[in-house]
């Protein structure tokens, strides 16, 4: 948990092959109250040490020797919701979009503050934080049709078969389901789920829909769930008589 000092038990690992961008990063984040921060230089390293330790954030630098950077989030996002933060050389907005798009959660351009991404990572933590108070406020268990959801769990199964989903698309069914039947914006996806402004953003809320449509539809383009509302945003449809809260 993060006081209002900054301090905090929670950790964070660094992967970048660059060893002053670690150092500095490590300094930083050591003053601003992280004890635990982890370093890799490789991709595979940063794999193993996410496996290892569990951290609560990862930032990750796209252009490594052995791998870059989208291959290693799809590494661990296969076993591991943390928060990502890209780091790239990369200003191009398709960039951006990809490593959003493939699951990551923030994105900071080189050259950067090292204290501008400390402050990224706590905002990554009390987004997490807070998206995990809520979650234990609501009822674990929802279904409708033949999909279940156990948010106790952070488990979804389609006619009674594990559907594995990256963490931004698990958290944006469970913004969809707390509000079934209702018309969405893509602004308002945005800003709930993301926590962003929706410019630039368009495309990234695209993909994550079809990739849950993806798994969860019986025929994504012909979805019986997760509708298009054209103009307008999206709504999760849900029958009446089928949810159980």
């Amino acid at each position: 948990m993060i006081s209002i000092d900054g301090v905090t038990d929670k950790s964070v690992l660094l992967i970048d092959d660059e060893e002053e961008i670690l150092f500095l990063l490590k300094t930083v984040l050591q003053k601003e109250g992280f004890q635990q921060v982890y370093k890799a230089t490789t991709g595979e390293e940063g794999i193993r040490l996410a496996d290892q330790f569990k951290p609560d954030v990862i930032v990750l630098d796209i252009m490594l020797p052995d791998m870059d950077g989208y291959n290693v989030c799809k590494r661990i996002r296969e076993s591991n919701f943390v928060p990502i933060i890209f780091l790239s050389a990369k200003s191009d907005d398709i960039d951006k979009l990809l490593g959003l798009g493939i699951g990551g959660d923030d994105y900071v351009t080189k050259p950067f503050s090292p204290k501008e991404v400390a402050f990224r990572v706590k905002a990554q933590l009390r987004r997490q934080q807070q998206y995990v108070v809520n979650h234990d406020q609501e009822d674990s268990n929802v279904s409708f049709g033949d999909i279940e959801v156990n948010r106790k769990l952070g488990e979804v199964k389609k006619a009674g078969r594990l559907v594995e989903l990256r963490a931004k698309e698990y958290q944006l069914l469970t913004y969809l389901i707390k509000h079934p039947n209702q018309i969405l914006s893509k602004q308002t996806i945005c800003e709930k789920v993301w926590g962003e402004d929706y410019f630039g953003f368009d495309n990234t809320i695209m993909v994550h829909i079809r990739h849950l449509r993806e798994k969860l539809e019986d025929n994504p383009s012909k979805p019986n769930y997760i509708k298009t509302v054209k103009g307008l945003g999206y709504k999760l449809l849900i029958p009446r008589g089928t949810y159980e809260a």
